[in-house]
């Protein structure tokens, strides 16, 4: 018996939020809140295509795609800069085994602009090949090759020193 169209994409859908929720939060530098946001958009837009989305052959990696084009659209709009000043939001306590470490990087990505984030994000967290960056960011490869090096070098600076001291932690 055939599933239908709706349970496929929950199924989808189940799988792979966890993994869209964690690079939403590198992109947005933390920002728990947008990165949901983003998650739920990029959903939303991947059941709308699913199935022409099915006969591509990757949805996981049109959804990250889709992840980072609303991310960068996002960042686009004047709004985006907005914060509320009120009150601190509650969050979670981190379970994470250093939370000094992840908060220094976090910082430290979000010092990045938004297009240099986004290849860190995909080449260094996705694993994504040069050619495969610059199609979901429609730039060239030189254009992820100079910006990665641009942003590596960014991140030494402000992590003061060699950032593989802090990937073998």
């Amino acid at each position: 018996m055939r599933r239908s169209r709706t349970e496929e994409f929950m199924e989808f859908a189940s799988a792979r939020s966890g993994h869209l929720f964690r690079s939403a939060c590198l992109l947005t530098s933390g920002d728990t809140h947008l990165a949901e946001d983003l998650v739920q958009e990029t959903l939303g837009r991947m059941y709308t295509l699913w199935g022409r989305v099915t006969r591509i052959g990757n949805p996981a990696g049109y959804a990250q795609t889709v992840l980072v084009r609303a991310f960068l659209s996002h960042r686009r709009r004047k709004s985006a800069t907005e914060r509320p000043l009120g009150e601190l939001p509650d969050r979670a306590p981190d379970t994470g085994d250093d939370p000094a470490l992840r908060i220094a990087l976090l910082d430290a990505l979000a010092q990045l602009a938004p297009k240099d984030r986004a290849v860190v994000v995909l080449r260094y967290w996705e694993d994504r090949s040069i050619e495969e960056t610059a199609d979901v960011l429609h730039v060239s490869s030189a254009a992820v090759r100079t910006r990665s090096v641009r942003a590596l070098a960014k991140l030494r600076e402000q992590l003061g020193g060699s950032i593989t001291e802090f990937a073998t932690r």
